[in-house]
C-alpha cells in the first residue's frame, strides 16, 4: 500500500495538483469510504475516524458531501416510531 500511496503522491505532484487541492480530494475520498462502510450514520464513522460527530459534520459541509446517498434510502422513522432498544428499555 505504501508503494501505491508513493506512486499516487508523485503522480499528483508531476500534474501540477497543489497540496491543498490533493489534501482536500483525500479528505474527501477517506471520509466518504468510512461513510459508505457505517451507511451514512455520522456517529458510528465519527467514532471509527476518531473524530467527534461535529467536526465530521462540518467537514462533511466544507468538502460539500452528500450524506443522503449513503443511507438506505427511506426516510428515517420519526423518533416516538422508532423501536426501543433493550438497553434503554432496561434503563427504563
Amino acid at each position: 500500500m505504501k508503494d501505491q500511496l508513493e506512486a499516487l503522491v508523485a503522480q499528483m505532484y508531476n500534474s501540477g495538483i497543489l497540496y491543498s487541492e490533493a489534501v482536500r480530494e483525500f479528505k474527501k475520498r477517506f471520509i466518504m469510504n468510512v461513510l459508505q462502510q457505517n451507511k451514512g450514520n455520522q456517529c458510528k464513522a465519527a467514532r471509527e475516524l476518531g473524530m467527534h460527530r461535529n467536526t465530521l459534520s462540518r467537514t462533511i459541509t466544507e468538502l460539500k458531501l452528500d450524506v443522503r446517498q449513503f443511507r438506505d434510502g427511506g426516510p428515517r422513522p420519526v423518533r416516538s416510531e422508532r423501536p426501543i432498544s433493550m438497553e434503554k428499555k432496561i434503563a427504563r
